[in-house]
């Protein structure tokens, strides 16, 4: 892992209308962005490499991860559980608008959402309820019917599931087939995916992250599916938001 010294990251502060808070950037000023939303155990080492990986994609992204818990940082399951519900859920969609303002006068012309089990239903519900929302793509989150009806959608939804997910109701097949259904009512573009023999946070790929999964009962590792993920991930946000 990278040292804070020698992180790729620019970390900036971001004005929203009520607070200013934390982000971190990485990637060319002018390419467009992609706001990346944290799982539930914060802005750590795993959403950091997600945002690397994006910034690398085919020409480029501008990312940037807001930190929607303030610098708080899970290090087990018990804690991630207590940040998540502890989290101002209608806050953190205010975070996201302001991140994607702070983009796009920031020489993105156009910027999408992207987020990972608790960000993924962040970004869902950035679709509803943000407008300046360009494009979201979703891994293994749905947001609840309190804070948004993802057949209100009025960006383009891409969704991506693992088949043997158990967090019913949230980023299990049902979810996700339910999903499908409500951004069918949406008349928006989507796509929804399910990937077979996958679980939860199948996307975590990095040595620690893998270990935090067996440690969770989450022992598949599926490296096609991940660059198959990631290759859908890197379509959608070109054909939205470069073209």
């Amino acid at each position: 892992m990278a040292t804070a010294a020698s992180s790729p990251f620019k970390k900036i502060q971001i004005q929203r209308e009520d607070t200013t808070f934390d982000a971190y950037v990485i990637g060319k000023e002018d390419a467009p962005g992609i706001v990346v939303l944290q799982e539930w155990w914060g802005v750590d080492y795993e959403i950091k490499n997600h945002a690397v990986k994006i910034s690398q994609l085919g020409t480029g992204f501008k990312a940037l991860i807001p930190d929607l818990y303030r610098g708080k940082v899970g290090l087990d399951t018990a804690e991630a559980q207590h940040l998540m519900n502890g989290l101002d859920w209608q806050g953190a969609v205010k975070d996201i608008a302001a991140s994607v303002n702070w983009l796009k006068a920031n020489g993105s012309k156009k910027a999408g959402v992207t987020g990972f089990c608790m960000g993924g239903a962040l970004s869902i519900a950035s679709s509803v309820l943000v407008p300046e929302v360009d494009a979201a793509v979703a891994f293994y989150g749905v947001p609840s019917s309190e804070l948004a009806d993802p057949a209100q959608a009025k960006a383009p939804v891409q969704a991506h599931f693992g088949e043997l997910d158990n967090f019913v109701g949230f980023s299990d097949v049902t979810a996700a087939k339910a999903l499908d259904e409500k951004l069918k009512a949406s008349g928006v573009p989507h796509e929804v995916h399910v990937y077979p023999g996958n679980a939860h946070a199948f996307m975590n790929r990095s040595p620690e992250g893998i270990q935090r999964r067996k440690d969770m009962g989450m022992p598949d590792e599926d490296e096609a599916a991940v660059q198959l993920a990631w290759s859908r991930f890197q379509t959608w946000m070109t054909i939205v938001i470069l073209i």
